[in-house]
């Protein structure tokens, strides 16, 4: 029997919803087992569908303006409020004390928090003590694990015999995980078993049966984790597909991550996310990001593998332009390109249901 939902959330992406800085509130609106979503707090879009705001599609999740209103709602229902997951991903993961004060409200209000910052909570004399004083748990997700737990690279992916797919980006939250989900489910539907591993601390939040925190861990752990969970995954489920999500993008200037997925996950194809209207990197102006030309020839470079498709992420532009921006990706690139969040994902499916017939091929 499952273990989730884990609780009745709020989700806290103050200031933030609706930007990339509220990706990780974004990805459990849109998903999430561990937890029952009951709502959103965010004070600008106060009684919205959380759904509406980031994707066009209803949620039946509301938005209120802050959490007493969020409990109080909460308590009227079957499901009264258990937790107060931290919806942000700030900058550096700091939490500014505009947070703190609406965390030590929560406490006071009976809530357990999880957070998946990297400033831990834990950590914070005075909220740990009040959560004493309430009887709630305080969660730091990105706490790195005991050193004794982790996994050196010993080289047993090449064991693995699932076709092992990554989802990158030419960004960060470009939406690379969202992607890789709709792209399992899109398998699933065609006949195939798939898993998805998650790589940062909003899959953990969703749920993600296998998965690491790659930001959380040291370096030279990093590539034996990816190994790891893999190989795991593959061990013990033994599916057609394994889907990577992944983390940064090769060449963001803060976030450049990407590299220890290709060097220890070794995926047999790249799909490579994209948002055509961003001219910068997300959050540092002045950094112009690389044209998706440049950004193929690195991946397939590092890799000696194929990007197969591009997702496209339609922020910056009218759901009437997809068509036209993803033919004119086609044209500079070859690939397929496809904005799942509208398309759907069959035809980023149908990319690596192709190179996985290929590849049986050739073992036979």
């Amino acid at each position: 029997m499952s273990p989730f939902p884990e609780g009745n959330a709020i989700v806290y992406c103050r200031g933030a919803f609706g930007t990339t800085y509220g990706k990780t509130a974004h990805g459990l609106v849109r998903k999430t087992d561990r937890y029952r979503v009951l709502s959103v707090v965010a004070d600008t879009l106060a009684e919205k569908d959380a759904g509406n705001i980031i994707g066009g599609t209803p949620s039946d999740i509301p938005i209120f303006p802050d959490i007493p209103g969020a409990v109080a709602a909460s308590r009227k229902t079957p499901y009264p409020a258990s937790h107060l997951v931290i919806g942000l991903a700030t900058d550096g993961g700091y939490i500014s004390n505009e947070v703190k004060v609406d965390i030590a409200h929560a406490i006071t209000l009976g809530l357990s928090i999880d957070s998946g910052l990297h400033e831990f909570l834990t950590e914070n004399d005075t909220l740990a003590a009040l959560a004493r004083q309430f009887g709630v748990t305080l969660r730091d997700v990105r706490k790195p694990p005991p050193r004794k737990e982790l996994h050196f690279f010993s080289g047993k992916i090449a064991e693995v015999t699932s076709f092992i797919v990554a989802v990158l980006g030419t960004d960060s939250a470009v939406g690379k995980r969202t992607t890789a989900w709709l792209l399992i489910d899109a398998l699933v539907r065609q006949g195939y078993t798939a898993q998805f591993i998650g790589t940062g601390q909003t899959a953990w939040m969703q749920g993600a049966e296998y998965g690491i925190i790659m930001d959380s861990l040291i370096n030279d752990f990093v590539a034996g984790e990816i190994e790891h969970v893999v190989w795991k995954a593959w061990n013990e489920k033994r599916p057609d597909i394994i889907v990577i999500e992944g983390q940064g993008s090769l060449m963001n200037p803060a976030y450049p991550g990407g590299f220890e997925i290709l060097a220890a996950g070794r995926p047999g194809a790249v799909i490579l996310q994209h948002a055509p209207a961003r001219t910068e990197y997300d959050g540092f102006p002045g950094y112009p990001l690389h044209s998706i030309e440049r950004q193929v020839q690195a991946v397939e470079l590092l890799s000696g593998r194929p990007v197969i498709a591009v997702t496209v992420n339609h922020e910056g532009m009218s759901i009437g332009d997809i068509p036209a921006v993803c033919s004119e990706i086609t044209e500079k690139t070859g690939l397929p390109a496809t904005d799942v969040l509208v398309q759907g994902a069959d035809r980023a499916a149908g990319a690596v249901i192709e190179h996985l017939t290929k590849r049986e091929a050739c073992l036979k």
